[in-house]
């Protein structure tokens, strides 16, 4: 198969201690109207995307501050691009993997099928496939109780959805993220 790139940039997420008024500064300034919001992730967008910015609210996933001082903290989590199909995702982590570069984190998150990778110098970026066939699809979904529940995701094994796909598994069979599937952890990537 050729080499696979993504088909378009999607989104940005931010930490922040200043979660609210980041919010509304992105509101004001992009004219942008939030899509989901719960204490510590807002989604937000100016156009027909689901999302195109994201914000962690490090007031309370670090309510003490002992984070602080780490140089990354607060700023750019990470940028996100996406692909056109789960193929293209899977047969992209099969390329890199033979080159040595491997996701750090594996997620569905119920709007977007993704993979974190990291460059040499840490910055972080997703590589994902959207999950719904259109953005009203997806932003109707964000508004539903699994994603209320559980807006982070579940992690999943990139070997295996390769082994999938190639063995002819239709894409249906990975975009709709199961409801009974457990919370995965929070890492050092939060948002979608």
């Amino acid at each position: 198969m050729p080499r696979v790139r993504p088909a378009k940039f999607v989104h940005i997420v931010y930490r922040t201690r200043r979660f609210a008024e980041m919010i509304q500064w992105y509101q004001t300034v992009f004219d942008a109207r939030v899509q989901f919001q719960n204490p510590v992730l807002g989604f937000l967008t100016y156009d027909d995307e689901h999302h195109r910015f994201a914000f962690v609210d490090l007031a309370v996933v670090d309510p003490d501050g002992r984070e602080n001082d780490k140089q990354g903290k607060i700023g750019v989590d990470h940028v996100a691009y996406t692909y056109n199909s789960v193929r293209d995702l899977a047969e992209n982590y099969a390329w890199l993997r033979d080159q040595g570069i491997k996701p750090y984190w594996t997620l569905h998150h119920g709007v977007t099928l993704s993979m974190y990778y990291a460059d040499p110098d840490g910055n972080q970026m997703e590589f994902q496939v959207d999950s719904f066939p259109t953005p009203e699809a997806a932003t109707e979904y964000m508004h539903g109780p699994g994603y209320t529940a559980n807006a982070i995701g579940v992690e999943f094994d990139p070997d295996e959805l390769l082994a999938r796909v190639r063995a002819g598994a239709p894409e249906s069979e990975f975009l709709q993220r199961k409801t009974d599937m457990p919370i995965s952890p929070i890492r050092g990537s939060m948002a979608g």
